[in-house]
């Protein structure tokens, strides 16, 4: 697994709920360090012990601990440049649910390594939307629940997510139904971001 991906739930696990709960995660994990590298590729197996044992730590499901990591990689200020690229997609949520049919593709072209999941957005046309989610994660699909969570809060759009479980082929489906696109007001983005806080 790409140390991105590792690193990530360390800075969840740090940030979220401190510096003594990740060091006993990576102790329980018996990793032998303390910080994993974001550009070194780790063993897909050690990386589902750290989510094992990380959701275990906290007492929760795993499937709820990555639902968790996924809000977390759109809305803390730690991660704001995830959130940045995910934005790029459109300007309403629609828009923004059908460009993660290109997210592979954008993501390789900046880190040609990283093993993204492959995402393919359906409309199903009924104000209904289908997300399948292969990945070498097991459980990413609840990851991108969080994150088509968050990502719905940061359009102000009012969604209802129900993750559907996994098909033959390996596939984890999420049904997205757009309730209301602008339900609220969402967060500010601006295209450009100010240098030194020149306008």
């Amino acid at each position: 697994m790409h140390g991105m991906i590792n690193r990530a739930i360390q800075c969840f696990m740090r940030d979220t709920y401190g510096g003594a709960t990740w060091q006993a995660v990576a102790e329980s994990a018996d990793l032998g360090f303390d910080n994993f590298e974001a550009m070194l590729s780790y063993p897909d197996q050690l990386t589902i012990d750290v989510l094992g044992r990380a959701a275990r730590q906290l007492h929760k499901p795993v499937e709820t601990f990555l639902e968790d990591l996924g809000t977390y990689l759109v809305s803390h200020p730690n991660v704001e440049a995830i959130r940045r690229l995910l934005r790029f997609g459109g300007e309403n949520f629609t828009e923004f649910l059908f460009s993660l049919n290109d997210l592979e593709g954008r993501a390789k072209l900046a880190l040609p390594d990283l093993e993204m999941p492959t995402l393919r957005v359906e409309d199903n046309g009924d104000g209904t939307f289908r997300l399948s989610c292969l990945s070498s994660m097991p459980g990413f699909g609840y990851a991108m629940v969080g994150v088509m969570r968050a990502m719905a809060d940061d359009y102000g759009a009012l969604v209802f997510l129900e993750h559907q479980g996994w098909m033959d082929s390996g596939e984890e489906i999420i049904t997205i139904n757009l309730l209301e696109a602008a339900y609220a007001e969402g967060r500010a983005f601006e295209l450009s971001e100010r240098i030194g806080g020149e306008p």
